[in-house]
């Protein structure tokens, strides 16, 4: 064929013999787009076209990729006949790089997976829950946004499944970055290794080792997953400092919290250091969750006192004569040992 008549499938143009050059189609302004890949721009060598830019509606000023680099140059009208179209522009293609392209998808699975699976850091995890520790993560914390909640279910529930779930769940859903977790010394270990063990969570434990060798000398502003000895933190007024000076915390975990108790003498309260450190946390924390299976001493104004902590305005401070019982359900969730069950109600116990 003389390639004269030869229909042109990706123009729908005819074809037009160019002198010099065998049979090619006139390629018009108009078709010249980002992406497209043409001869004639920079003599026979094929360029690919990266910016285009009308200047009326007789010129086009085009910036171009060759084989001597990125270039510029302005088109005419009288320029068609000797531009030639080589590939057209893709609005997708399939030349990138497939690794990158598995792993944003990857992780674009990963972060909305939550919508897809409500219970997914139970499936993600190496544990085997218990029912009201499911109804205590997902039934009673996550939706409260945000959450002050005392965890007070009797010993053996398992409150530190309980807390790992909820944090795990949260780093899921996008809303944790910065967690702090306070425990008595003799737990801090404990924490450390059922986090990592069972959820797969690194966490660090504060020491005076620690800060010596931190670049800054604060780890609360280095680190954004730290366990902390509870009386080591409310003891030293330094700590407590490097506390203030560091960021907010997207949650803060109290265990063994009725430790942080405040006591009512005659008409006077007197707070104590480990209550003030939970003061302090509680206020730089957008999720603050305490943890007793003891929240109780049988003393209906220390409790109140105790569960300022979590509600300033309706607890802190000396109750009132004659102020009826403080209603703490919306706060707080406590099963006994005879309530707690298995999946086929047999009891736990």
């Amino acid at each position: 064929m003389d390639g004269i008549n030869e229909l042109d499938l990706t123009h729908g143009k005819r074809a037009i013999p160019c002198a010099g050059r065998g049979a090619q189609s006139v390629l018009a302004l108009d078709k010249v787009v980002a992406g497209a890949k043409i001869r004639g721009v920079a003599g026979p060598a094929v360029v690919e076209v990266v910016r285009v830019q009308w200047i009326g509606s007789d010129a086009l000023n085009i910036v171009y990729r060759g084989a001597d680099g990125p270039a510029e140059v302005l088109l005419y009208r009288d320029a068609e006949p000797r531009l030639e179209l080589v590939q057209a522009s893709r609005a997708f293609s399939f030349d990138g790089d497939g690794e990158a392209f598995r792993i944003a998808s990857e992780a674009q699975r990963i972060r909305l997976a939550h919508l897809f699976d409500p219970y997914l850091a139970v499936h993600s995890s190496r544990i085997e829950p218990l029912p009201h520790q499911i109804t205590a993560v997902y039934g009673e914390m996550l939706p409260r946004q945000p959450l002050r909640f005392l965890l007070a279910d009797d010993p053996g529930a398992g409150k530190t499944i309980m807390a790992g779930l909820f944090i795990k769940e949260l780093i899921i859903r996008g809303d944790l970055e910065r967690c702090l977790i306070i425990a008595p010394g003799s737990l801090v270990e404990q924490w450390q290794d059922e986090l990592k063990e069972k959820f797969d969570l690194t966490f660090d434990i504060v020491s005076r080792e620690q800060i010596e060798t931190s670049v800054t000398g604060n780890p609360f502003v280095e680190r954004n997953h730290l366990i902390m000895r509870l009386d080591m933190a409310a003891r030293s007024e330094t700590l407590q400092a490097k506390l203030q000076a560091a960021s907010d915390w997207d949650l803060v975990i109290c265990d063994e919290a009725h430790r942080m108790a405040a006591s009512l003498f005659g008409t006077e309260v007197k707070y104590t250091k480990r209550y003030k450190l939970g003061q302090l946390v509680g206020g730089r924390a957008r999720h603050f969750l305490l943890m007793s299976a003891t929240p109780h001493n049988g003393n209906n104004a220390d409790f109140q006192l105790f569960m300022g902590l979590l509600d300033a305005d309706r607890f802190e401070g000396r109750p009132r004569e004659g102020a009826r019982k403080a209603d703490v359900s919306d706060l707080m969730r406590r099963l006994t040992k005879e309530e707690l069950k298995k999946f086929d109600g047999a009891p736990l116990y």
